[in-house]
């Protein structure tokens, strides 16, 4: 693994985990009538700690960028999920709680399920695989899982936060593999050949699209209902295609299998730990938002 891609996607970890308590403390407090509309961006602009929040992100997002663009998607992901770290460790320093038996299990569960998969998979690059076909089966499978979700999030609002967060990370995993594709365009064509193929504008528009549903995950739920979602759904859909049409390799004996499995699992139980952690600000609840609202 080269070290200049363990500290670029760390280094977005860390941002991302920064940006995202900076912006659920804001949206948290957003009008409840822009829920799943991009009035929301417009009313949240005016926060300076929102603005805080993506600059942090934006900054997380280059550092993945260009993590992606020297690394494969099946290794950076797991990296980009320890950003519930980073979220963690500043949380706690706004709620003073220790990490107590659930924060340290859930540490170590997504930094051993990060090394499992890293060690046992030992991801590397191969040729992007040129069949149509399956290039959009899979990305079609990821968009309208994350338009389903959406949809059961509009008509459920009090428990929209995890569906959203799912959703969101299912198009961010997504985005992560154009930005790749992207990147590669730009390496070999310069700006014209990223300028003139459609991958960049994907990746544009499902960063927009994303970033609406994740503020609206965090402007209905506390953090430690919709950031775990967005972080165990992100690198799960990256490494589906990164294997299923960028031609990343993965070892594939049973041993090996069996560890990257394990290792997935101990991902998703951790960030499933560290985000429910009681140091995670629970924001400003719904229902008591709701109730409010109401004429009295």
């Amino acid at each position: 693994m080269s070290v200049l891609v363990l500290v670029l996607a760390v280094g977005a970890a860390c941002c991302l985990g920064v940006g995202f308590v900076l912006q659920q403390n804001a949206a948290s407090h957003a009008p409840l009538g822009d829920f799943l509309s991009p009035r929301l961006l417009l009313d949240l602009v005016k926060v300076p700690r929102w603005l805080g929040g993506i600059g942090f992100m934006a900054v997380g997002m280059v550092l993945g960028a260009v993590a992606l663009a020297h690394g494969e998607v099946s290794l950076v992901e797991p990296l980009l999920a320890t950003n519930l770290l980073f979220a963690l460790v500043l949380s706690r320093r706004q709620t003073r709680q220790p990490l107590g038996r659930q924060g340290w299990g859930g540490l170590l569960l997504l930094a051993g399920g990060v090394t499992a998969f890293i060690v046992a998979g030992q991801p590397r690059g191969g040729d992007a695989i040129s069949d149509p076909v399956r290039h959009w089966l899979i990305v079609g499978v990821m968009v309208g899982l994350a338009l389903l979700l959406t949809a059961y999030a509009k008509r459920t609002r009090l428990s929209s936060g995890p569906a959203l967060g799912v959703a969101a990370g299912l198009l961010y995993g997504v985005q992560d593999a154009f930005t790749r594709v992207s990147g590669q365009r730009f390496s070999d064509g310069g700006w014209v050949a990223l300028a003139t193929g459609w991958q960049v504008y994907a990746v544009v528009a499902l960063g927009i699209t994303g970033l609406v549903l994740v503020q609206s995950a965090f402007e209905t739920a506390p953090l430690r209902m919709s950031l775990p979602a967005l972080t165990a759904a992100q690198p799960l859909a990256g490494i589906v295609c990164g294997v299923g049409f960028l031609g990343d390799r993965l070892r594939a004996d049973t041993g090996a299998l069996t560890w990257e499995a394990a290792g997935l699992a101990g991902i998703v139980a951790g960030v499933v730990l560290l985000g429910l952690h009681p140091a995670m600000p629970n924001g400003v609840a719904l229902k008591e938002r709701l109730r409010d609202l109401q004429p009295r």
